[in-house]
């Protein structure tokens, strides 16, 4: 029992050191940080206690052999050649984990099957009995690591991961597994914080992995006290009294450290997750020790004068498109900070450093952690109190801000209501140190779309962040929705058709209404949300125009356009786009009102191709009224041509208007704010300028959002 052993303590990427030092603490000899875990040295009652006390470890291994295994025969005679009745019964459960690298036998289960075929075939041998495979909680569990050609055998005395540390509901999913929560403590300094007296607040706890973590650190509880389950249980080379001594030990150790318990609590929005956090608190035996209740962001504040450690792990968008709308909650992270944990220590890890960058505070310290196959990083920061003058800065803007959008929403609700329209600007860049545009969705609920234009190279990156951290904070809580029901995104000048390009997948689309129509936005994957509310009036007037018409529309994006014209009685429509993604959005759209092909056809095409083709046939299509909206340029690969409208539009018009029928109309529409057109080379062409009469009222602020012109053919 005091013979000296060799271990190996397994844990994850970037955690070594920390590992290393806390079995060093537990009293680990000769300990050797090494790539993916530590080897260590000590007598049995070492590897016990490594398996009850540490908090970073997965697993502790017991090396029994090493030896070459270039063939499967060569692996079957060294596992045969050790004495396995001095490890497990033959009556008892076996299972092998086999791990290969650069190795001649690189199928795992295939080298797995072999050493329990040596370990069986020699207790067979022996004693006429064997012990049967089991994968969940056998009696022994080996582990084998094959790595170029030679393996190393060994005794898992874990038995199972130690970050199952046994109070998480089996089966949950969770963020961060309990070592890693462990580690970011570790690496924030919370043993030193709550030595001092100091609390700690996790403001997105989730099931409460951090806070309950947290508790075990503080109040010197072993990790591994709540397990019934360990690898070396069913062992025969066990001593149950070592084992019984260590957990009275720890018994002990955890009343008195309960005790002395500081102050910990853990708030998050959702209600699910609190309350899967309270049952993991009691299982946890922590039931009126660690405060946990559900509480939004905006409404989080210290919970004791005493300054403590503020530690969070929010979410950093694992899907394509995720982190850009999560940007406004990094910022209001930092504006919490600053605001309301003056003096406090704070840590933040994500895996996505940008959304780091977005919570505007300089940082003390960085660490790189690996969440499962991410990179992440911990940072730290320690917040300063800010002085009054800073406070009477930002509350003025905050002031003015929301003033400014309560005076808006008083003005625009009233006549959205009188006119029947759930989707509209409420604000765009009207004071010129907030440069953004908040569109209105009302669906199933109040959604927010919020835009920021980038700020112009005379205003400093900080000075922009902060302000639209403040911004992004303000908004929600004028227009009384959580965060969650806005989306954030940056709105920069357009080169073709990038304000259609995807930003995300997460297909998240809301219906709406508009007049009759009901129509599909998607707030996250796109710059723009697939309808352009500046070009409400220009739509109902095609509605109103489109009675027993011909109708054509191209460059039709999902067709909003035509559900207008299908609604207002168009004998048949034909809508023109290159992008499949929108032509699906528009079949989508048309579906939702009711309207199907072969009535209602869909072209994918190059639209000025397609005219091109078209206008140039003796049999030419004839429509009664086409809409006519082209980007302002268009560089796209499919084009045959690049795009330009202010070059091109004389063209384009006047290929559009060679399809329209006697009498026909052609509403032709650009966004090109400097655009002029030029009549004097159209005079075939009746030409009227009704952008006036298309600027809506939520617009109104900026007249130059569109241009747009009745076209007819004299004659």
């Amino acid at each position: 029992m005091n013979d000296k052993l060799e271990f190996f303590a397994t844990t994850g990427r970037g955690l070594e050191s920390l590992l290393a030092n806390e079995l060093r603490v537990l009293g680990a000899e000769d300990v050797r940080e090494q790539r993916g875990g530590v080897a260590f040295r000590g007598p049995l009652r070492i590897g016990y206690a490594a398996c009850l006390w540490s908090r970073i470890a997965n697993r502790i291994l017991l090396p029994l052999a090493r030896f070459p295994a270039p063939d499967a025969d060569a692996l079957y005679a060294g596992v045969r050649a050790l004495d396995w009745r001095q490890h497990l019964s033959p009556d008892a459960t076996l299972a092998v984990d086999f791990v290969s690298s650069r190795s001649a036998i690189a199928h795992t289960q295939f080298g797995a099957q072999k050493v329990k075929d040596a370990v069986v075939d020699q207790l067979r041998a022996a004693t006429g009995r064997r012990p049967t495979v089991q994968t969940e909680r056998p009696a022994v569990r080996l582990n084998v690591y094959l790595y170029r050609d030679e393996a190393q055998l060994a005794l898992d005395l874990s038995g199972d991961s130690l970050h199952r540390r046994g109070y998480r509901e089996q089966g949950a999913q969770a963020p961060l597994k309990e070592n890693l929560a462990a580690a970011l403590l570790l690496r924030a300094g919370w043993p030193e914080v709550a030595a001092a007296g100091g609390g700690l607040l996790d403001p997105m706890c989730g099931s409460g992995t951090l806070p309950i973590e947290a508790a075990f650190m503080a109040a010197d509880i072993a990790p591994g006290l709540l397990r019934d389950y360990f690898g070396f249980l069913g062992w025969l080379g066990h001593v149950p009294q070592l084992w019984q001594q260590l957990r009275e030990e720890a018994l002990a150790r955890r009343e008195a450290g309960l005790g002395r318990l500081p102050r910990i609590v853990g708030y998050d929005a959702d209600a699910r997750a609190v309350r899967t956090a309270l049952r993991n608190l009691e299982r946890a035996g922590l039931h009126g020790r660690v405060h946990i209740e559900r509480r939004r962001l905006s409404e989080v504040r210290p919970p004791a004068d005493k300054p403590g450690l503020f530690i969070v792990n929010p979410p950093y968008g694992e899907r394509l498109g995720d982190a850009t709308t999560l940007i406004p909650l990094y910022g209001q992270l930092g504006d919490l900070l600053r605001q309301r944990f003056g003096s406090w220590r704070a840590a933040i890890f994500t895996g996505n450093p940008e959304l780091g960058m977005r919570v505007g505070l300089r940082p003390q310290r960085s660490y790189q952690l690996y969440n499962g196959p991410i990179a992440c990083r911990l940072t730290l920061y320690a917040i300063q109190p800010r002085s009054a003058a800073e406070l009477a800065r930002e509350t003025l803007g905050e002031q003015m801000l929301a003033n400014r959008l309560r005076k808006n929403l008083r003005h625009l609700s009233r006549w959205a209501r009188r006119e029947g329209i759930t989707c509209y600007r409420l604000y765009d860049a009207d004071l010129p140190e907030y440069a953004v545009a908040v569109d209105l969705y009302r669906g199933d609920r109040l959604w927010v779309h919020v835009q920021e234009y980038a700020p112009p190279p005379s205003v400093d990156a900080a000075t922009a962040g902060r302000r639209l951290r403040t911004a992004l904070r303000v908004i929600p809580e004028v227009l009384e929705i959580p965060a969650e029901q806005m989306f954030y995104k940056v709105r920069q000048r357009q080169r073709g058709r990038s304000q259609y390009e995807r930003l995300g997948d997460r297909g998240h689309y809301i219906e709406v209404r508009e007049g009759r129509c009901r129509l599909l936005v998607n707030l996250s994957d796109y710059v723009d949300t697939g309808l352009f509310l500046d070009h409400r009036p220009t739509r109902l007037r095609l509605g109103q125009l489109a009675a027993g018409k011909r109708f054509l529309n191209l460059f039709c994006y999902t067709a909003t356009a035509t559900v207008h014209a299908a609604h207002g009685g168009a004998r048949a429509t034909t809508s023109v786009d290159l992008s499949r993604t929108y032509l699906d959005w528009a079949e989508r759209n048309l579906a939702l009102n009711g309207f199907h092909s072969p009535g209602h056809e869909l072209i994918q095409a190059d639209c000025l191709r397609w005219l091109e083709e078209q206008s140039s046939r003796r049999d030419r299509p004839q429509y009664d009224l086409i809409f006519l909206d082209p980007p302002s340029f268009s560089n796209s690969k499919r084009m045959q041509r690049p795009f330009d409208v202010q070059r091109d539009h004389v063209v384009l018009l006047r290929q559009a208007a060679s399809l329209l029928a006697p009498d026909g109309l052609l509403i032709f529409s650009t966004n090109l704010r400097r655009f002029r057109l030029a009549a004097e080379a159209l005079p075939e062409l009746e030409i009227r300028d009704i952008t006036r009469e298309t600027i809506p009222l939520d617009f109104s602020r900026n007249p130059r959002v569109h241009h747009c012109f009745e076209v007819r053919r004299k004659g």
